[in-house]
């Protein structure tokens, strides 16, 4: 895996200036706690329902009120039932849309590796009903909210 530039001043001062690697680096500060939390979105659980396939724990409530609202079609609900603003995946930036550390190559790295993650894991969970996944790059690649994962069924294109 490329080291985002973002990460690679960090990871040389680390080890008394020898620096260290990716995989060193969370052994040193990483925790268990953590990486649980993160397989949940590395990893994570779907399900289907009524002809859906999302996200588990997602809200039937939503659903349905998409469904009344007579969104475009099926594809339409599912992607926004099913996306992931890469940036909300830390809690300070679903409220301030900022973190200390957010920048554009770990957005990019992120997305796309988590992209892959999805295809994978629906392909394999869902072989039977291919899906299309999705990261979404806005117009304004500053723009840090903007980048966004969403995945829908073929079925719905």
């Amino acid at each position: 895996m490329k080291i985002p530039d973002s990460i690679k001043a960090e990871l040389s001062a680390l080890n008394d200036g020898k620096g260290v690697d990716l995989e060193s680096w969370i052994r040193w500060e990483g925790n268990f706690s953590r990486a649980v939390g993160y397989a949940t979105i590395f990893w994570p659980e779907f399900v289907e329902f009524d002809g859906y396939i999302l996200r588990e724990g997602f809200s039937e409530n939503s659903l349905r009120g998409f469904e009344k609202q007579q969104v475009d079609s099926r594809k339409s609900i599912e992607c926004v039932m099913n996306h992931l603003h890469i940036l909300d995946i830390h809690y300070p930036a679903a409220i301030h849309y900022s973190v200390d550390d957010a920048s554009k190559d770990k957005i990019l790295l992120l997305g796309n590796v988590l992209k892959e993650i999805y295809q994978a894991k629906l392909k394999w969970q869902f072989p039977d009903r291919p899906c299309t996944v999705e990261f979404s790059i806005p117009d304004d690649p500053e723009d840090l909210i903007g980048y966004e994962l969403s995945f829908w069924q073929k079925r719905h294109e």
